[in-house]
């Protein structure tokens, strides 16, 4: 990770909200709150002044969705990580702003160090869902009559033959369908989590993948588990 702090734009309409984890944020030397906005207009010309390098965008904004102002956003900063922190459980919220271009889905119940681990992820490149969400994109790719399914399976794009993994990769894919984290595959497998690490980089790889959810997403269309 870069010795210079994450520049971050917090995006959210409730000011409390929005100071306190400003706030919070702050506390972290690993990050620097650049700007902040509290609907879709304002963070498009934050974003265009500073060129964060995180934003953190709620859903629920007055006037345009968060959601719908991914794309823009990207645009004005495009080197910007858009990450979704928003109570919006709606699976189509989360395909649309996935399709858009958001690195990442975070409910606002998630805890400030598991938040604070996804911006970090997020700038390395990660792509960052809440485990409940996971569960629901799957269930979204597996309904193939509806329109998010559709819209998953064109993001996902093709993949290499899932005969390639080792039982071991195999066994490991389907814990990353459920939405199990690198730790609780471990200690379900009695395994070291470094382990882990390196069997999901294995089945990233060799499925020509980017992320831990488009595996999860995989996996599902494949029967798995």
């Amino acid at each position: 990770m870069s010795m210079h702090p994450i520049r971050l734009l917090v995006v959210d309409d409730h000011t409390l909200f929005r100071r306190g984890l400003v706030a919070l944020l702050a506390e972290d030397g690993r990050f620097f709150v650049a700007g902040e906005a509290a609907d879709a207009g304002e963070a498009l010309r934050r974003a265009a002044e500073i060129q964060p390098d995180v934003i953190l965008l709620d859903n629920h904004l007055p006037g345009v969705r968060g959601v719908d102002a991914v794309q823009t956003l990207k645009d004005v900063a495009p080197a910007a990580r858009v990450l979704m922190l928003t109570v919006s459980e709606d699976e189509a919220d989360l395909v649309h702003a996935l399709r858009a271009g958001a690195q990442g889905y975070l409910l606002k119940t998630v805890d400030s160090d598991v938040l604070a681990q996804a911006i970090v992820q997020t700038m390395a490149g990660d792509s960052i869902v809440s485990p409940e969400m996971t569960g629901k994109l799957v269930a979204a790719f597996r309904s193939a009559s509806s329109q998010p399914a559709d819209a998953v399976r064109e993001a996902v794009g093709a993949t290499e033959p899932i005969d390639t993994l080792s039982p071991r990769e195999r066994e490991i894919l389907v814990h990353i369908s459920r939405g199990a984290s690198n730790k609780e595959i471990a200690r379900a497998l009695d395994i070291a989590e470094t382990t882990v690490k390196i069997h999901v980089q294995h089945i990233l790889r060799k499925l020509n993948l980017s992320s831990r959810v488009q595996a999860a997403v995989y996996a599902s269309g494949r029967g798995l588990p």
